[in-house]
């Protein structure tokens, strides 16, 4: 099965955050996919992180080391549809991303994001409890 995984998500496993090993176990055997715009967001996600003086360079660089070895096949954003999403909910098209990806592939969307969950429920798009 196809599991759009978000950020937020890809992140908790990553800096191994309490919810890490129950995205593994719902994740395993199926196929992640996501937006292309995803690396970047996870770049973003640690510089956040490195303001916050909640993560080092050096782990920062352990981080994309995993990243990389998670099996992730990105998927081709269409974006006029996205920014349709990101109007009708009020939200960055950076997130509207993933729910285009999900609404298309018809996959349920792995989500630690409140918003992103609410704004997923709202258009009638599976999300999957952590």
């Amino acid at each position: 099965m196809d599991i759009v995984i978000d950020t937020s998500a890809l992140i908790a496993v990553i800096v191994g955050e309490p919810e890490r090993n129950r995205i593994v176990k719902f994740t395993t055997g199926n196929t992640l996919i996501g937006p292309g715009s995803i690396p970047w967001e996870i770049g973003n996600a640690f510089s956040a992180m490195f303001k916050q003086n909640r993560l080092t360079l050096n782990e920062g660089k352990k981080g994309l080391v995993i990243f990389d070895s998670i099996p992730l096949r990105y998927i081709k954003t269409d974006f006029v549809n996205a920014l349709k999403i990101s109007k009708q909910s009020n939200m960055y098209a950076y997130d509207a991303y993933f729910l285009d990806c999900a609404i298309r592939h018809k996959a349920p969307l792995l989500t630690l994001d409140r918003k992103l969950k609410t704004a997923a429920q709202n258009l009638k798009v599976e999300t999957m409890e952590v």
